[in-house]
């Protein structure tokens, strides 16, 4: 029989979060197996007084969640808000206890509101949160922690089980501090970077007992991999478009999660396309790169964060010459499936405790956002879509390096027709040729933008230069050096055929 978790009722402030935190326990891979939760709004109409009503859900449940916000709510002829009476009540009934405190700044909260925060912590420990994210990596750790008191679980989850044979000698003091500081400085973090490995670890609940867990080492150890071997990022870049060996740049990359996801996106970032523009601006020169980097970042933080780490394979990134994959080693939990990461979908991190520490330096942003962002930064740059998949229980993300909207078919040896032309280039013929014709001498792309009117050099690239490129229709009078700031694009024997072609 599973356990009953009540969530606290009314409180529309919280709405968000209540849902929040319910979608995921029904869908956690763990938690699901042992709760059932409710949502008062979830009731069906009854002839009952709706007070009476959650009090008997509260009698009932077994363990009781207060979210609590700056409102207090409509109060009854006692004067008490239901929440307040639905915390009073699990209290006398010796219910199981979870109190979560939305918010540090406790002078702009309802002045019943601060008493009831106070009343509870006189009785137990209360944990604040900001936002979404740090919420349930709190809540995930307290009700597996209720699970092993209870004796309900013999094994805790992966990132929060002692990490064997690592000790408080194996986290490194410095990388720990690191965090600390951005973590302060990025979410305001309440405890700074002098705060001791242990107070640190505590807080962040990654800690087993008296033991660093899986996820301490994995964020913040001297040697991870000496631990977690398969936690290692294999990076490859390949010229064609298929894996082949030999391969031309391949690098295995050890750390700790952030050094990971760090080190690969410099990996991708120093292989693909960019360029550097002129300080008309400001000091600085611009540079843009074909793929946004935001995304890439996204990819890559989504592989590391949220990979299966009970597996021995690895996370692996490579770059072909059409496209970038990512691989990593686990499936989407339900209800998430391919379909739903192109819309609005809850986050369902599988693991919570790596996932929290990611966010509070923002290497994720917001719950359940990571894909969304992917496929707004790649429309903005003028890219297709990413695309996902599931393969031999690996999760693949692809970010594609050209702007072609459809792949290139074989061409008939008489040459292409007219009508051709946007099939095979997502590129009607009315584009096509003002470029080809501008292409009769070498062209830079700063020429480009200005004959054509394209401020955003990166979009321009993707959509017309590269497609060409690639169908051999241009060609680069430095191949040897593609980044160069002397790079300029010429008419081939092919893309003079095709202008004769289409000007006909």
């Amino acid at each position: 029989m599973k356990i009953k978790i009540f969530i606290s009722s009314v409180q529309k402030e919280v709405a968000d979060e209540r849902r929040a935190v319910a979608d995921f326990i029904r869908n956690d891979p763990l938690l699901r197996r042992f709760f059932t939760v409710f949502l008062f709004e979830e009731l069906p109409a009854s002839d009952r007084r709706a007070d009476s009503a959650y009090l008997s859900e509260v009698e009932s449940a077994a363990v009781y969640v207060g979210l609590f916000g700056n409102e207090y709510g409509s109060e009854d002829k006692k004067g008490l808000s239901p929440t307040e009476s639905e915390f009073d009540y699990a209290t006398a009934h010796g219910k199981v206890r979870l109190i979560f405190v939305k918010g540090a700044n406790d002078n702009i909260r309802h002045p019943k509101m601060r008493a009831l925060i106070v009343k509870a912590g006189d009785q137990l420990i209360r944990r604040r949160f900001t936002a979404v994210p740090d919420l349930i990596a709190d809540l995930y750790a307290s009700l597996v922690d209720y699970l092993e008191q209870s004796g309900k679980l013999r094994t805790r989850p992966f990132d929060a089980a002692a990490c064997a044979n690592a000790t408080f000698t194996d986290i490194s003091r410095t990388k720990l501090a690191d965090f600390l500081a951005r973590a302060q400085a990025e979410r305001g973090y309440p405890i700074g970077p002098k705060t001791s490995i242990i107070k640190a670890l505590t807080h962040l609940n990654l800690l087993d007992g008296d033991h660093p867990s899986h996820a301490a080492i994995l964020l913040f150890g001297k040697q991870p991999q000496r631990f977690l071997l398969s936690s290692e990022v294999k990076c490859m870049h390949f010229h064609g478009t298929e894996i082949r060996k030999p391969i031309p740049s391949y690098h295995i990359y050890k750390g700790t999660v952030f050094e990971l996801v760090n080190q690969a996106l410099d990996f991708v970032m120093s292989k693909i396309n960019r360029t550097v523009g002129t300080r008309a601006l400001g000091p600085q020169a611009p540079v843009e790169y074909e793929l946004p980097r935001e995304a890439v970042a996204e990819a890559i933080v989504n592989a590391v964060a949220h990979r299966d780490y009970t597996s021995n394979a690895s996370v692996q990134v490579m770059l072909f010459a059409d496209r970038l994959e990512v691989w990593n080693p686990g499936e989407l939990h339900p209800p998430l499936t391919l379909e739903s990461l192109s819309q609005p979908h809850p986050s369902i991190p599988a693991n919570p405790l790596i996932a929290e520490s990611l966010y509070l330096t923002k290497y994720i942003e917001k719950a359940g956002s990571g894909t969304l962002d992917m496929i707004a930064l790649c429309k903005e740059a003028g890219l297709p879509e990413p695309r996902f998949r599931q393969s031999g229980g690996q999760f693949i993300q692809v970010l594609e390096r050209v702007g072609a909207k459809s792949q290139p078919e074989s061409r008939p040896e008489s040459g292409p027709s007219r009508d051709q032309v946007g099939t095979k280039l997502g590129l009607s013929p009315e584009e096509v040729v003002p470029i080809l014709s501008f292409c009769s001498t070498a062209t830079a792309i700063q020429d480009f933008q200005r004959e054509f009117k394209w401020t955003n050099r990166t979009k321009f690239r993707n959509k017309f230069i590269n497609p060409l490129l690639r169908e051999g229709l241009l060609e680069m009078t430095i191949p040897d050096k593609p980044n160069s700031r002397l790079q300029k694009y010429r008419l081939t024997a092919k893309g003079k055929k095709l202008l004769e072609t289409l000007k006909k």
